[in-house]
């Protein structure tokens, strides 16, 4: 059994990503292939072909196929329902059954912003910080992540003491559904996207959506290392940046730990990611004028120098019991960070697929 593989996917609106991953994590073998089809048979034996050339390539070793799909879905009996990106599935399709009766192995299906965020709770960014704050000499610890991918769509996952939080209906974590704050007759996705960074930037810049770049090109034209309009390639970033905020803040008051991005559009963090997490630590106005913060916590960028210092800081200090001489630990400031993913979207996905499967196998 520890020769054995477990066989991944990253399916995507544009590639399926393949890997096969052994059991020290280590990806022994890929290929990509393209995600458009002119029929649904044309698709699934598509990802026939695609799991049997890694599995080839590693030496027929897979002991089970576990990989993420977008959703809707019922992940649990692996049933595919109406999908945007891939539209082939509209009315739902049994996958998990299909392929367990092609492969003749265990098959576990979840989405892309679950099983990221997994793979960064196993081995990315949540064992990273707790590595500097032990190095730092600091005896706090996380247990907690939340995971958002921005890409295509926008999705996320939430990894409580080590554990996927699935919901009862296979819908956890589904915050791409919440309201965007400047239009709530909108999804943040409208925002929080590749067609909705280039709506900002259209609409800053005053072209046709069809003449609008690509994030890639945007963020270097933000950047000033492309020709274009600079000044409305910030603010789109900017303003992104700020709905991301806003709905960082409303998630992480519910589940208190770090945070980690990835997907397409996670390249560019360096124009969103200070003015989410400004918008993170905002404040709210009371009717007397006074002010609160936005949120319990306090909201650190890891990729800024200073800020990255401030959190690993020990800020402890002892505080005494009431009518005693005891003295007891305090830590007054409650901190969560927020950073890029540390393993990439694709690897974090295929390790998150391969603990989700020994999870509940």
């Amino acid at each position: 059994m520890n020769n054995r593989t477990i066989l991944t996917l990253d399916a995507g609106g544009t590639n399926l990503k393949f890997n096969a991953i052994d059991q020290h994590q280590n990806n022994v073998a890929s290929t990509i292939l393209p995600s458009a089809a002119k029929s649904l048979d044309e698709l699934l034996n598509r990802l026939v072909e695609g799991f049997l050339e890694i599995d080839r390539n590693s030496g027929n070793r897979a002991m089970a196929i576990s990989f993420s799909f977008p959703g809707p879905a019922d992940y649990i009996l692996g049933i595919i329902g109406d999908l945007e990106n891939l539209p082939l599935f509209r009315g739902g399709v049994a996958l998990k059954a299909f392929l367990e009766m092609k492969f003749k192995l265990p098959v576990f299906i979840n989405n892309d912003g679950d099983l990221f965020a997994l793979g960064e709770a196993m081995n990315g960014l949540l064992p990273h910080i707790n590595k500097q704050l032990t190095k730092a000499g600091h005896t706090k610890r996380y247990h907690n992540l939340l995971g958002v991918t921005l890409g295509t769509g926008f999705g996320a996952g939430i990894v409580l003491n080590g554990k996927l939080l699935l919901g009862d209906n296979s819908s956890g974590a589904e915050i791409n559904r919440m309201s965007n704050p400047a239009n709530m007759n909108q999804s943040v996705e409208e925002v929080l996207s590749i067609r909705g960074l280039r709506n900002l930037y259209a609409e800053e810049a005053d072209l046709a959506f069809e003449e609008t770049p690509q994030p890639s090109d945007i963020y270097r034209i933000g950047m000033g290392e492309l020709e274009g309009n600079r000044k409305a390639a910030i603010i789109a970033w900017e303003y992104f940046g700020e709905i991301l905020g806003e709905v960082l803040a409303n998630t992480i008051t519910l589940i208190d730990g770090l945070i980690v991005i990835g997907g397409g559009l996670s390249g560019a963090w360096k124009l969103f990611l200070p003015k989410a997490v400004e918008t993170m630590n905002g404040r709210f106005f009371k009717p007397d004028g006074q002010t609160i913060p936005r949120m319990e916590v306090f909201a650190y960028n890891l990729h800024n120098p200073d800020c990255l210092a401030d959190f690993l800081a020990n800020d402890q200090q002892m505080i005494t019991v009431p009518q005693s001489d005891k003295q007891v630990p305090y830590n007054s400031i409650k901190k969560v960070g927020v950073g890029i993913s540390m393993l990439g979207t694709s690897e974090a996905v295929a390790v998150g697929a391969v603990a989700f499967a020994k999870e509940i196998n």
